[in-house]
């Protein structure tokens, strides 16, 4: 029998991170800086281990080594997304990210990070850092050089709810007072551009990666042209936020019952809101807010009932 595959999420700790993880969905987080919950992760640097059922015990990333038909013998190496929940506490580093080629050839390997953001919690008032205003690399050296961040960096506001796609070569940076679900590829590859010159607690300032930043970064930036839509079905409301070459990210809403079709290789699903049960093969799994799980190749058809909040992805 097919079953959804629930996972313990890993806790990271950041200088930047707080408690609210905790205090929105109840976690045991290692400490009040922690800033990112990797919740569905076959990443080497925090696996998520499956609670339940055959396979209790297994990390994502045995699963995906030994057990592919569980994805539908999905054709990469690697488990190619990463769930996380991360609270921006005080403003995240400004950042850029590479794509895949470049990736492959200076991180080992490793995989690009093009991702993208829903808000699930903000302070009034909130923003993000999404852009930049320079024309040229060579305009974006020299502000970057002189410190021109006013002038240089994009800043955005933001509401619950709202959401972003953040492409490889995106200058970015999640700013203090924001909550938010990312699903992006499978990497853990991050270049620094600006970090406010903080110091951490003995003293020292972290990495900054400018030569690889600027090489990486798209210029001039360009927004991302998304087309959000809702549709209602029977005892649900979908919203489709991105189809993209990476990934497909959707946001379900369930007020009673509503019955679907696992038709994908795999898909991923994190509890935002509310409480309910997902029925497969006639079990019912109880699924609360934090909740975390895979839908394996061959669920088939499976009910949803309550009135809770999924943001759902696959590649």
């Amino acid at each position: 029998m097919v079953q959804p595959l629930f996972l313990e999420p890993v806790f990271q700790e950041r200088i930047w991170g707080g408690k609210a993880l905790k205090d929105q969905f109840g976690y045991e987080i290692p400490s009040n800086h922690t800033g990112e919950c990797w919740a569905i992760s076959a990443h080497p640097n925090g696996p998520s281990v499956v609670k339940n059922g055959a396979f209790a015990g297994k990390t994502l990333i045995e699963l995906w080594d030994q057990n592919r038909e569980l994805f539908g013998g999905y054709q990469t190496k690697v488990f190619p997304l990463l769930t996380k929940i991360l609270d921006a506490n005080t403003d995240l580093s400004v950042q850029v990210h590479p794509n895949d080629e470049y990736a492959n050839e200076y991180e080992n390997g490793e995989l690009g990070k093009t991702e993208c953001w829903y808000i699930i919690d903000c302070k009034e008032g909130a923003e993000l850092i999404y852009g930049h205003n320079a024309r040229t690399k060579e305009e974006l050296n020299n502000m970057i050089e002189d410190e021109e961040w006013s002038k240089l960096l994009r800043r955005v506001p933001v509401k619950p709810g709202d959401f972003f796609y953040v492409p490889s070569g995106t200058i970015h940076a999640l700013c203090e007072g924001t909550l938010v679900l990312e699903t992006q590829q499978s990497s853990d590859t991050t270049y620094r551009v600006y970090d406010y010159d903080r110091t951490d607690d003995k003293g020292n300032k972290r990495e900054l990666h400018l030569e690889k930043a600027i090489d990486v970064s798209t210029v001039p930036h360009t927004d991302a042209n998304l087309h959000i839509e809702t549709a209602s079905v029977p005892g649900a409301d979908i919203t489709s936020f991105a189809k993209e070459e990476y990934f497909s990210v959707y946001k379900w809403d369930i007020h009673g019952q509503a019955t679907f079709t696992q038709d994908k290789a795999f898909q991923l699903f994190s509890v935002l809101d509310g409480d309910g049960s997902m029925v497969v093969d006639g079990q019912a799994y109880p699924v609360h807010k934090g909740d975390h799980f895979i839908l394996p190749a061959g669920t088939g058809e499976f009910t949803l009932e309550g009135n809770v909040s999924f943001i759902v992805s696959h590649p």
